[in-house]
């Protein structure tokens, strides 16, 4: 694995994630906002933040060449979300998320960070369309998808059992 990827904005890095990240992973992943409009990943100590780690965003870099990577300030190396690309079962194409922490909200730095896995998917790895999977009501991210030139498609369900979700193309 190839430690050492950096994508960088004018005011961020975005990195492969290495087991480092494990105490900023536990708090990511349990922020209430996360929880609601991502999901509820399970992880409630540093051994699951490790075991999301190697089985989530490093497999994927080996599998598929990408995955999420760790998004920080360039200026003061803080933590302050994730981005990036992820290769799902129930997915005909590559889905682009994110989350960020709630303090860091509102000042353009989710729209900087996925214009530049955008830029990376296409330019880099040759994918032609990337899509992307809302929970409904979730506007600010409704709004970001918008900005990068995705259109709403339609709802869909990951699962048999789950609720329908917004598709974007």
């Amino acid at each position: 694995m190839n430690s050492s990827f950096v994508l960088q904005t004018d005011r961020l890095l975005l990195e492969h994630f290495s087991f480092d990240d494990c105490e900023f992973i536990l708090q990511l992943l349990n922020e209430p906002s996360f929880i609601e409009n991502i999901g509820d990943k399970g992880v409630r100590d540093l051994d699951g933040a490790r075991d999301y780690l190697r089985n989530g965003p490093m497999a994927s870099y080996l599998a598929n060449g990408f995955g999420l990577f760790r998004v920080s300030l360039r200026q003061s190396g803080a933590c302050i979300g994730m981005c990036g690309l992820i290769s799902r079962e129930n997915l005909e194409d590559v889905d682009i998320g994110y989350g960020f922490l709630p303090e860091f909200w509102g000042q353009g730095y989710a729209i900087e960070s996925a214009r530049a896995v955008m830029d990376y998917a296409r330019k880099q790895l040759g994918l032609q369309r990337i899509v992307a999977v809302v929970s409904p009501g979730n506007a600010p991210s409704v709004k970001l998808l918008e900005k990068l030139g995705m259109q709403h498609s339609g709802k869909i369900r990951m699962a048999e059992n789950e609720p329908e979700i917004d598709f974007f193309a």
